[in-house]
């Protein structure tokens, strides 16, 4: 009798909290299903208190018309599903027990025949969990998401019958760049691995680089390396900027150079994705870096170039360690040369350089919305010898690349290159992905140049720094989406001819495959209308570009809301209509503004691996939503969004307003949107067509400690794939921490393996001693949430 009329309570209390909430959203244009299953619990409850058995035949009536409701919103997908009946059901399995059944009647009046009946009431609300549990076994057994089909197997005829004779190589024994050549590709030749024998993956080694994280550093602590490989020796750099060469055999540390940099709270980031490799004898950058070879040429030769946090470009000899003292300064350039608005921590690199023509090309990165005075987004080219300025282009003085004279400053807050980019020897240009002026939410008083170059994919001339051409992939952006990754250079076929191409990933989803001679559309782009902005002195642009290779997702609504009850899932949908929302393009206002795709982006740093044999892409976008909202400022100085802190992250400071920036999630920290949030994708290239698109990675490393149930929802990664010759894709960067590898023909799951942190970076693969090595850093990601560690793992065929 107690349990009854504490469960009688609950349902009266819960009706009423989803009554109130639903008959909220209904006013607000939402969905009346909340506001009615309220009634009908609260109407449940009521009963129980009287003990009438009619209790269960409205509960059951309940079950069966938010079934046919859920049924008609979101169909047969699983996860959906969950918060429009998971505790529904367990209520009403609670209302078939014993224990409540036996104290129901009519009138008050229990009779043993009446409790031992499965007729009437009682009848009802079973035949309703059977139809529960009907539609969840059905669910389990398909997923509306995922798209099944292949990518061509066969080697496309044109490129072996047509191929370039000045193409440049693939990456094989070597992975001597970033993206395994400088063409920012993610592809090996080798295929040693295969579908077959992908399964006999074990642990080679693991190295360690025996850093913790301190006090002082800042929240975004990643471990993003992608290692090179060049002769005998891995070259790689640490979270905080150790450049350190392993053996590639056993993972033995060779030797460490430590730049001793300046890091605290006032820097927004603590990464180091990567060092360049450069052969100043004339040799093929895949030119052997053993010891043996290496006696025979004078010292720095082989270079190490190493970017670092606090805004310094090292030489070091690729043999040693040891600072190659003709270049710059004793073996370091200081790229805060030249730089406006200076403040600890405001201008880095966190990207590997890029080296062509002789010269190391390399950008920058800066603290996002803190002030309005930031530093230049100058990109610099020096001379890979003596570290000589040979040109600069700054997108605030795009027709002017002569080195800047001594006293002289480069442009202040224009648009700058945080991502790595890609370089093709052969036509002598490197392509180059710019980000947005700070503060990325306010566009009013931008320049004419920093409108034309914001969020924009650049050609710049290796030899002389002068653009070559230019494709902006958002105008006016307010949304902060940099062109946030490599660049990937392939040559395709279409109309029976080789067109050399660019693919470009982006923050929206959109991928721009551009003739790289040029920069005009190889896939077709439209403009598309956009809302307009309703700040006082802002505006947005009035089209945006749409590519028809696109991952962006389709527009939010109220059945893609989600959460782990109804009562988190209404209140989502109760946000969704008070924000402002208009679809991927809403503008920034003092209300709050839905952005989705959010920060985060579709694709980011690790941007896609491209296959150029079989001319096919595989991709790893992510869809979460983030809400914006424009804080007007009382003064220049005082922080508004971040009050207590020493760092003024999203502060704008001078500007008219600050930003608060959230994901978009429930009262209980879930995203406010259905699941998947992550998937990986394979596209034919020359058609511009998905073939295959799964879910990928699981909860288990966001789930309690004591419940680490690996649900299968597909979630958000960072990182980047890599694709090998074998037909074997491997990719590490999900929220848990595994590394996976699939078919590349199908995206089918093929094997995983543990990893000890989070895997955000990008595997590497390569060939020593005669096998084929697969290697990946694990050390998670701060702002990211996923574990710290700080081990490199190479694996092999057993």
């Amino acid at each position: 009798m107690v349990l009854t009329l504490i469960t009688a309570w609950i349902l009266i209390l819960l009706g009423a909290a989803l009554g109130a909430g639903g008959l909220w959203l209904a006013a607000l244009g939402g969905s009346w299903a909340y506001g009615v299953a309220g009634m009908a619990l609260a109407v449940c409850g009521a009963l129980l208190v009287r003990r009438r058995r009619m209790a269960l035949g409205v509960y059951a009536t309940l079950l069966v018309a938010m079934a046919v409701w859920s049924l008609w919103e979101v169909g047969l997908d699983r996860w959906a599903l969950i918060p429009r009946g998971a505790l529904l059901a367990v209520v009403g399995l609670w209302l078939l027990a014993p224990w409540i059944d036996r104290t129901l009647g009519e009138a008050g009046v229990v009779g043993r025949a009446e409790r031992s009946s499965w007729r009437g009431p009682r009848g009802w609300l079973a035949g309703a969990m059977l139809l529960v549990v009907s539609l969840t076994a059905i669910s389990i057994t398909r997923d509306p998401f995922d798209v099944a089909g292949s990518l061509p197997e066969s080697p496309v005829a044109a490129v072996a019958a047509q191929g370039r004779a000045d193409a440049p190589r693939v990456a094989g024994d070597d992975w001597p760049a970033y993206g395994g050549t400088g063409q920012g590709q993610r592809y090996s030749s080798l295929a040693d691995i295969t579908p077959d024998t992908v399964s006999r993956l074990d642990l080679a080694w693991t190295f360690h680089t025996g850093e913790t994280p301190r006090p002082s550093d800042p929240v975004e602590r990643t471990f993003e390396v992608t290692p090179l490989k060049v002769g005998d020796l891995l070259y790689l750099c640490s979270v905080r900027q150790h450049a350190i060469a392993l053996d590639a055999a056993t993972g033995q540390e060779r030797w460490r150079f430590d730049p001793h940099i300046e890091v605290g709270h006032s820097s927004q980031h603590l990464t180091c994705r990567g060092v360049a490799y450069f052969d100043s004898s004339g040799g093929a950058s895949q030119a052997p870096a053993s010891a043996p070879a290496a006696a025979q040429l004078p010292t720095c030769t082989r270079r190490i170039f190493l970017p670092t946090i606090d805004a310094r470009l090292f030489a070091l000899d690729a043999l040693t360690g040891k600072p190659c003292l003709e270049f710059g300064d004793k073996g370091v350039v200081d790229l805060n040369t030249g730089m406006p608005n200076l403040r600890a921590g405001s201008y880095m690199q966190t990207s590997p350089p890029v080296v062509a023509g002789g010269v190391v090309i390399v950008g920058g990165a800066i603290n996002d919305n803190a002030s309005v005075l930031n530093p230049s987004g100058v990109i610099r080219a020096f001379d890979a010898h003596s570290g000589k300025l040979v040109w600069n282009f700054d997108p605030g003085r795009p027709n002017n690349t002569e080195p800047l004279l001594p006293g002289q400053t480069y442009t202040a807050g224009a648009p700058n290159n945080w991502a790595p980019s890609s370089v093709d020897a052969q036509l002598g240009l490197v392509y180059i992905g710019l980000g947005n002026r700070s503060p990325d939410q306010l566009g009013a008083g931008r320049s004419p140049e920093v409108e034309r170059f914001s969020s924009a994919l650049i050609a710049l001339d290796v030899a002389t720094g002068k653009l070559r051409w230019l494709f902006q992939t958002v105008h006016h952006d307010l949304w902060d989406r940099d062109v946030p990754s490599q660049p990937s250079l392939i040559d395709l076929t279409i109309d029976g001819k080789l067109v050399p191409a660019v693919v470009q990933p982006t923050k929206q989803g959109d991928l721009y495959v551009l003739d790289r001679r040029n920069g005009k559309p190889i896939l077709p782009v439209r403009e598309l209308s956009a809302p307009a902005s309703t700040v006082p002195g802002e505006f947005a642009a009035p089209t945006q570009p749409h590519s028809s290779l696109s991952f962006m997702p389709a527009a939010l609504s109220g059945k893609d809301m989600w959460g782990a009850t109804p009562l988190d899932q209404l209140i989502c949908r109760i946000e969704l209509r008070r924000m402002e929302y208009d679809g991927p393009y809403t503008p920034p206002s003092t209300q709050r503004t839905l952005v989705y795709p959010g920060n985060l982006g579709v694709f980011n740093w690790g941007g896609v691996a491209v296959d150029p044999v079989r001319q096919i892409m595989v991709g790893t976008p992510a869809f979460l939503a983030f809400t914006f909202q424009l804080i007007p400022r009382p003064n220049a100085v005082t922080n508004v969004v971040s009050a207590g802190a020493s760092e003024h992250w999203n502060e704008n400071l001078g500007a008219a307003y600050a930003v608060k920036i959230s994901p978009f999630l429930s009262p209980i920290g879930l995203p406010c949107q259905a699941p998947p949030w992550g998937a990986i994708a394979g596209v034919d290239l020359r058609s511009g067509q998905r073939a295959w698109m799964h879910r990928h990675g699981t909860v288990r490393d966001q789930m309690p400690s004591v419940l680490p149930i690996p649900f299968p929802m597909g979630v958000a990664s960072l990182g980047g794939p890599l694709i090998t010759a074998g037909g074997v894709v491997f990719y590490s960067g999900t929220l848990d921490n595994y590394l996976r590898a699939y078919d590349v023909t199908t995206g089918r799951k093929l094997w995983q393996s543990r990893l000890p942190a989070g895997g955000q970076a990008t595997p590497m693969t390569y060939r020593i001693g005669g096998k084929q090595m697969v290697v990946v850093a694990a050390g998670g990601h701060g702002s990211f949430g996923t574990t710290t560690g700080d081990s490199v793992l190479a694996y092999e065929l057993k």
